[in-house]
């Protein structure tokens, strides 16, 4: 036993940062520069995506999370007590002025900044931004029509770093700062247009590069950069290696000399590297949570990453055969009590993840409207015209009329649905058969396929009902690390407005529109709440349980990490210690 504890410390002591520091405390140390951190990423998950503009498919938030550390948006947020705040320092912009009764914005740029090439940042870097974006939005997946730039009017430069944004009306100022201008962002415009090309063309050319998944590391392009940081390496695994910025102008320089950012197929893979010392921040599945002190005992401390998120199961109302069952909103409210949110995140996640009550934080809303209930669930179904035919339940009473299964929904209709669910976490995939189990004792089939993390992002999209793609996937699940991660504002605009981009089951509600435009509109505080109440009640997704963004294991010695709500990363502000009065440090 001694033998292989030895060889397990000597294990944990050659990570790529150098020798874990066992006999230093979370605290305390003298701050050094450089060295190396390798961070894991989440299982399955493989950064595909660089351009600062995103595209349907490649809206997983690590991606955003690289892209703000190479060209920083104009606001970020930050956690300021149970809220977040979008006055970040790392911001390229100054706080946003408001006038004209709430129609008129100007914004200007902080001091100092250049391009890694020394050119300075400008607003005609933002107004490029700003164009590829309105000649181009059906292409960006973060437009929802009537908000950004359908609601700029006018778009006026005023200096070299002030602009004026003339709005269509009055907006509520907290939401336009938090969920409007917080998709803003500085494009090098005489690196990446010198040819003046119009908006399409432009973007086109753009695109092209953005999809040569394996030319991010060498492609010219992406090498002028504002953020603190640059693309070292960038392969096709998903491996990101970055170094300084060394014409980074911003408050928060960096003080390593390279992070790298590591993909692991499953959890338990990256679990078995970091016990070999070849991750320095890392996470534990929460089902070895019961082992975190042999970490501490090594040198890591433990760090719960919670997120803004709300996690759950998507639907395609779209579908051709099941978008009638799931556009039945008994049916939606059976599947709801059927899934055993409080047990769940008891025994599968070891109470790393709560029960998810809407589309808003739990503490804006009254409670769960349809909490686990089997009994209730079968009377549901029972009521509506279905019964039992050898194990499965099948629509007896068709029609749409009152204790009949519904409009399009077929007599002899099987109740059964596929789940396309991301692989890599035992524990999503204990939850998704913890789910099955429940919707089988109900009569309900549910036939689970599991992929890589990419792979569910890119089918599980909003879709017509006659393109081929909508009949390729039934209901989706995503959400290992939470499924949905709330602008600063939780409001709706992006996720459940009819036509929002990631509104991947194409969800279609007149009072969930005017619910969401209230929020945009008014500042009141119970507008947001209303939104969240309904949303909750009329159940356009499953809720299932939110975990942790992850369990996080970080070296003692690394210090300087804090774990945005948000995902997004600063590795710029993480330094190693070492002991008081010892010489060196990690990577020396």
């Amino acid at each position: 036993m001694a033998a292989v504890l030895f060889g397990f410390l000597a294990l944990v002591g050659c990570g790529p940062g150098g020798n874990v520091v066992t006999h230093l405390g979370p605290t305390g140390g003298t701050p050094v520069e450089g060295g190396t951190v390798t961070m894991a990423l989440p299982p399955a998950a493989t950064p595909n995506w660089i351009f600062p503009i995103g595209a349907p498919g490649y809206l997983a938030g690590y991606n955003s999370a690289i892209q703000n550390l190479l060209f920083l948006p104009l606001y970020l947020p930050e956690k300021k007590g149970d809220a977040l705040t979008m006055d970040s320092p790392r911001g390229l912009a100054e706080p946003p002025r408001y006038s004209d009764g709430n129609k008129t914005v100007t914004v200007t740029l902080k001091k100092g900044h250049r391009w890694s090439d020394g050119k300075p940042v400008t607003t005609r870097d933002v107004k490029f931004w700003f164009d590829l974006i309105k000649h181009n939005k059906e292409e960006w997946a973060g437009y929802s029509p009537g908000l950004m730039p359908d609601d700029v009017k006018a778009f006026e430069i005023t200096g070299d770093r002030t602009f004026r944004l003339r709005l269509n009306r009055a907006y509520n100022p907290a939401w336009f700062t938090a969920n409007e201008l917080q998709d803003a962002v500085a494009l090098p415009v005489h690196a990446w247009n010198p040819g003046h090309e119009g908006p399409k063309q432009a973007f086109a050319r753009l695109m092209r590069h953005a999809r040569q998944f394996s030319r991010f590391a060498t492609d010219p392009l992406w090498k002028t950069v504002n953020g603190p940081w640059t693309v070292e390496k960038w392969t096709t695994t998903g491996q990101v290696s970055l170094t300084p910025n060394k014409k980074y102008r911003g408050p928060d320089t960096p003080h390593l000399d390279r992070v790298i950012l590591k993909p692991f197929t499953t959890a338990d893979s990256e679990f078995n590297v970091l016990r070999a010392g070849g991750v320095d921040y890392g996470y534990i599945p929460p089902s070895v949570m019961a082992r975190s002190a042999t970490f501490k005992e090594l040198g890591y401390r433990i760090d719960p990453w919670e997120g803004w998120a709300v996690t759950y199961i998507v639907l395609n109302y779209h579908h051709p055969t099941a978008g009638p069952l799931l556009r039945q909103p008994y049916l939606r409210q059976a599947l709801q009590h059927l899934i055993d949110q409080k047990a769940i995140s008891r025994v599968i996640w070891h109470g790393s993840a709560a029960p998810t009550l809407g589309p808003v934080p739990a503490s804006l809303l009254d409670g769960e409207p349809y909490p686990y209930d089997p009994e209730r669930a079968r009377a549901l179904l029972a009521a509506h015209g279905w019964a039992e035919r050898a194990g499965v339940l099948r629509c007896v009473r068709p029609g749409s009329g009152a204790g009949e299964c519904g409009t399009g929904v077929l007599r002899g209709r099987e109740l059964r649905f596929s789940l396309l669910s991301q692989s890599g976490s035992t524990e999503t995939a204990n939850t998704m058969q913890a789910v099955k189990s429940e919707f089988g004792k109900a009569g309900i089939a549910l036939d689970i396929r599991q992929q890589p993390l990419n792979t569910v992002l890119g089918t599980t999209v909003p879709c017509k009902p006659a393109e081929p793609l909508c009949a390729q996937w039934q209901l989706g699940f995503f959400g290992t690390q939470g499924s949905w991660y709330f602008p600063p504002d939780p409001s709706g605009e992006k996720i459940f407005a009819t036509n929002a981009p990631s509104n991947m089951g194409s969800w279609s509600d007149r009072r969930t529109d005017r619910l969401i435009r209230a929020t945009e509109y008014s500042d009141s505080p119970t507008a947001l709440r209303d939104y969240g109440r309904e949303v909750a009640r009329r159940l356009p997704v499953l809720w299932t349980p939110n975990p942790a963004y992850q369990v996080s294991v970080i070296r003692n010695d690394l210090r300087g990490v804090d774990q945005n709500p948000t995902l997004t990363l600063a590795p710029q502000d993480w330094y190693f210690v070492t002991a008081d009065g010892r010489k060196g440090g990690p990577g020396s």
